[in-house]
């Protein structure tokens, strides 16, 4: 229950968690180690009479289960492309699923063996619930440290999805082997039932993830226009789905069998949707508080976790030594189980993949070094019954409570060893150092900010805003330095990388320009999306070193929910002939306008500086590019506009009027911003303009 002592431990929780941030810096070590030390230290203090507020508010099944994983699932799951992930699916596949049943066995099946060394007999049944509890990944620890040293993108993705996925297999593993500790096996009867139940979680989860999240992702774009309504829906959407889930599988039944349906791989699916298909639905003044809203929310809900696992670790009964001796050995099966689960399984699995895809040494060595554990193997311990009775149980302790003993000393493990040595792994195998294409890309940022402080000191030295002794000083040296760069630049980078790096700005250019006229409704959502995907597979082919993709492709197989999409439009809602029209004139239109728009920056930069950064090469073939794409898409817009004239007139008022009243929009913007106007007559006159529209 909620009382004013653990809401006062709750923020206080969250007020440490922010601090730690910059401790963790100071101290270098990861944020959730020190979290997690915080958490050690407030479960001694709960001792004293002042601090023991921090004593009432606890880990429980139901904090865990319905409020923060779901939490930690969304946030993961709406930052993953899509495309990128179909494009890894059979690894993340194989880890998640494969991966996961090897490590649970090898665990399971190791440990019984070892502890009757111990003089224990531990039952199978308990080793291999360990072990479906012990195998699953924390997203949350391990990415944030990625992210913190720059581990490779596709690295990342993988080890992302594959944390994502484990988690569904585990809880279903593990429910199931639960459900055999407690009411025993039957033979072919239970393995026919486990399996069955594991296969209704896995595509259960899936179905119901689809509809959530394709109702949630309608109802965003229902609501685009009311940011504060579309914002709620999407936190709306992760807590019903996974709640749900969990509700319906309580009642789903077919004769004699329960329809189970995960709702850890339902909330990730429609959190993949609403990433992936619904983020555009969202209005962009909007879109980008989401993703900010999200990552807090992530943050207190991961800060909790580990500082409550720090106070659980202390609030456990002391053991023995012999126990000790058990986590300890348990500490070195887990990690030797999820070696040989990693350098196994992923050794068969390049055998079958072309040279480009396979997963090098390296980064199974990391995949093997970097599972760290967390949030879901201590909400599987709790949800073991306190009362579970296991005949010729040896020790003292009740099986939860070992189980529990043996989770608590994995996590720290992990985080202690494990997390706090990433860095130094990662800087031995070279997996922080950038690519070819990074490294052009961040020796050009460099050359463009001193050319960029080379121009403000001009103009401050101008305006006596800087003494002309200072001014020179710094303007030597910046300029010596952009000079370096740039030699560098053009001597130790192939024309051809050079250009790819160029694409890719301007590619950004396109997007940014595109996202601008969709969101003051210059072009619709159907337009937008066949741009925006047609945007993404023109990047996808120039990171990869293709210079000359093809420009018709819009979309391709990995693109799954812009498919499905497509597929139950056309039949449910087919276009009519004016909105093929008024489609096809919008894009050649929007085509044109962002073209432009890149010849406008690349005109501004080569005034500047881009023949000296980018080489006359490189400029010149790109310029040369999209002053055909404006052609050809301008002939295209003007020969839609021929075919039909009368829809060409009714459409141009349209748009010019969604020009106007964009200008009016960003004029009233600006003179609010520059407080000319107080907020009565902000919020007045916006509402006029909205009554407009």
């Amino acid at each position: 229950m909620l009382t004013a002592s653990s809401t006062l431990a709750i923020f206080s929780m969250f007020g440490l968690s922010s601090l730690a941030v910059f401790w963790a810096k100071r101290l270098k070590l990861p944020h959730t180690v020190l979290l997690t030390l915080i958490g050690m230290v407030l479960g001694v203090l709960a001792h004293i009479p002042a601090f023991h507020f921090f004593s009432e508010f606890t880990l429980t099944p139901e904090l865990l289960f319905y409020l923060l994983l779901p939490t930690l699932i969304f946030e993961s799951a709406y930052n993953i492309n899509i495309r990128r992930m179909v494009e890894e699916s059979v690894v993340v596949s194989i880890l998640s699923v494969i991966s996961l049943l090897v490590s649970t066995v090898l665990i399971g099946v190791t440990l019984y063996y070892v502890l009757t060394l111990f003089g224990l007999t531990i039952p199978l049944i308990i080793t291999l619930l360990f072990g479906a509890l012990i195998s699953a990944t924390d997203p949350v620890a391990v990415l944030a440290l990625f992210k913190e040293y720059g581990a490779p993108r596709r690295l990342s993705l993988i080890f992302e999805g594959e944390s994502l996925f484990n988690d569904a297999t585990s809880v279903a593993v593990f429910l199931i082997i639960l459900e055999i500790a407690r009411f025993g096996f039957h033979g072919t009867e239970t393995i026919l039932a486990g399996t069955l139940t594991f296969l209704s979680m896995m595509l259960g989860g899936i179905l119901f993830g689809l509809l959530t999240g394709g109702i949630f992702a309608t109802l965003v774009g229902l609501t685009r226009e009311n940011e504060v309504a579309s914002i709620t829906i999407t936190i709306v959407l992760a807590h019903t789905t996974f709640i749900l889930s969990e509700l319906l599988s309580d009642h789903l039944q077919f004769g004699t069998f329960d329809f189970a349906i995960s709702p850890i791989i339902a909330t990730t699916v429609a959190s993949l949707l609403m990433g992936n298909y619904g983020r555009s639905k969202i209005h962009p003044r909007a879109e980008e508080f989401v993703e900010n809203l999200w990552s807090e929310l992530a943050f207190l809900s991961n800060s909790l976790i580990f500082i409550l696992i720090g106070i659980l670790f202390v609030s456990i009964p002391a053991l023995s030594e012999n126990m000790l001796l058990i986590i300890v050995t348990t500490v070195f099966v887990v990690a030797l189980a999820r070696a040989a689960s990693v350098y196994g399984v992923l050794t068969v699995t390049n055998r079958f993949m072309a040279a480009p895809r396979r997963i090098p040494y390296a980064w199974q060595h990391l995949l093997s070094w970097g599972s760290l554990r967390g949030a879901l193997a201590v909400t599987m311990v709790l949800l073991i019954p306190d009362d579970l009775q296991i005949a010729h149980w040896p020790l003292s302790l009740t099986p939860r409570d070992f189980l529990l003993s043996l989770t608590i000393g994995c996590i720290f493990a992990t985080l202690f060893i494990k997390a706090t040595t990433i860095k130094k792994l990662m800087s031995k195998l070279h997996l922080d150092v950038l690519t070819n294409i990074e490294e052009v890309e961040a020796n050009e940022a460099r050359a463009l900010i001193h050319h960029e402080v080379q121009s403000r000191l001009a103009r401050y030295e101008q305006r006596g805003y800087i003494d002309t002794t200072v001014a020179h000083t710094l303007t030597n040296v910046h300029g010596d330095i952009y000079n370096t760069l740039c030699q560098q630049i053009g001597t130790n980078h192939s024309a051809d990388m050079l250009e790819r790096v160029l694409r890719i700005f301007a590619i950004g250019i396109e997007r940014k320009h595109l996202k601008d006229l969709y969101h003051h409704n210059e072009v619709n959502e159907r337009v937008y999306r066949k741009l925006i995907g047609k945007l993404q597979l023109q990047l996808e082919a120039v990171e990869a070193g293709n210079l000359a993709p093809d420009t018709s492709l819009h979309t391709d197989q990995k693109d799954i929910f812009e498919h499905m999409a497509v597929w139950i439009r056309d039949t449910f809602r087919p276009l009519s002939d004016v909105e093929k029209i008024n489609d096809r004139y919008m894009y050649y239109r929007a085509q044109t306008i962002i073209a432009r728009k890149v010849l406008k920056e690349l005109g501004f930069l080569d005034q500047q500086c881009a023949a000296h950064i980018f080489s006359d090469a490189a400029l010149s073939n790109v310029t040369t590019l999209y002053t055909q794409f404006k052609e050809q898409s301008k002939k295209k817009m003007v020969a839609t506009a021929e075919q039909a004239p009368e829809h060409y007139q009714a459409l141009t008022a349209q748009l010019a009027t969604q020009g106007v009243r964009r200008i009016e929009a960003l004029t009233l913007d600006d003179l609010y911003e520059r407080q000319l106007i107080t907020p009565k007559v902000y919020i007045t006159l916006k509402e006029e303009l909205e009554k407009e529209m």
